[in-house]
């Protein structure tokens, strides 16, 4: 059987990190906070103003939110090319409408054998940050059979053109999904909205210093909005992979009768 493949899953393994790494800093500190032994140490630095928690706070909804950004943004980007890959596939076929036995026929078989391969053989492929070079090939002959001299003379200039800008633009879509697909977590990014969050918790505990339960309080409701919304965000770092996956139905579409 097929090992895991770690290296194409390595958000979720970033995740869990995140919800463990949570837990324990909250335990950690809570524990700090109700140790008798720590009482004195304690009762020394309070006077921290509330107000505080909101500069560091902020920074650390700030970074969360981009980073949520950029990954929301991976997936509708995503999504975009997929249908602007479909709609060039249609476009070519509806311009080739016009051609002549057996060019018609060719064009649009290769227009359907590259839209199979890629929803059979490469979509697959992709929630392991893989290519199918059996698709490449595929759209590589369609390029051929429309560069033919004979389709250009049968179509005329003007359409020509239009189905070779129609390929190439099926050509930078497959590319940019692929480019999407083998996005990987930026660590140093990751880090520090860690660090961020973990200062943002010292900091709501320094303002309930005196008060451990409520300090205890402070601390459990930031970590159950903070960890669970960073893992959210985690999983969703391949746009074709689960939970959120972009569907292939558009290009399913050009060889579905």
């Amino acid at each position: 059987m097929q090992g895991f493949d770690w290296a194409a899953y390595d958000h979720f393994g970033l995740a869990a990190i995140v919800l463990a790494g949570t837990l324990v800093a909250s335990w950690a500190l809570s524990a700090f906070i109700f140790s008798e032994k720590n009482r004195a140490f304690l009762h020394s630095i309070k006077g921290v103003a509330p107000p505080f928690i909101n500069i560091i706070g902020t920074l650390f909804a700030l970074t969360l939110a981009f980073l949520a950004n950029d990954t929301w943004s991976a997936h509708d980007r995503a999504t975009n090319a997929v249908y602007r890959e479909a709609d060039s596939l249609k476009a070519i076929l509806s311009l080739t409408l016009e051609l002549p036995e057996p060019e018609r026929t060719a064009v649009h078989r290769a227009v359907e054998d590259y839209a199979r391969s890629a929803v059979e053989a490469e979509w697959p492929l992709l929630s392991h940050r893989q290519a199918d070079p059996g698709t490449a090939a595929r759209l590589d002959n369609l390029l051929i059979l429309v560069s033919k001299k004979e389709v250009g003379e049968q179509l005329g200039l003007a359409v020509h053109t239009r189905v070779h800008v129609q390929v190439g633009e099926v050509r930078d879509s497959r590319d940019q999904r692929i480019a999407l697909s083998q996005t990987h977590v930026n660590p140093l990014k990751w880090l520090g909205m860690a660090f961020l969050g973990l200062v943002t918790m010292l900091s709501v505990a320094a303002v309930h210093v005196e008060q451990p339960r409520a300090a205890l309080v402070a601390i459990l409701l930031f970590a159950a909005a903070a960890a669970p919304t960073a893992a959210i965000v985690l999983v969703q770092g391949n746009p074709f992979q689960q939970p959120t996956t972009v569907s292939p139905a558009p290009i399913v579409a050009v060889y579905a009768k």
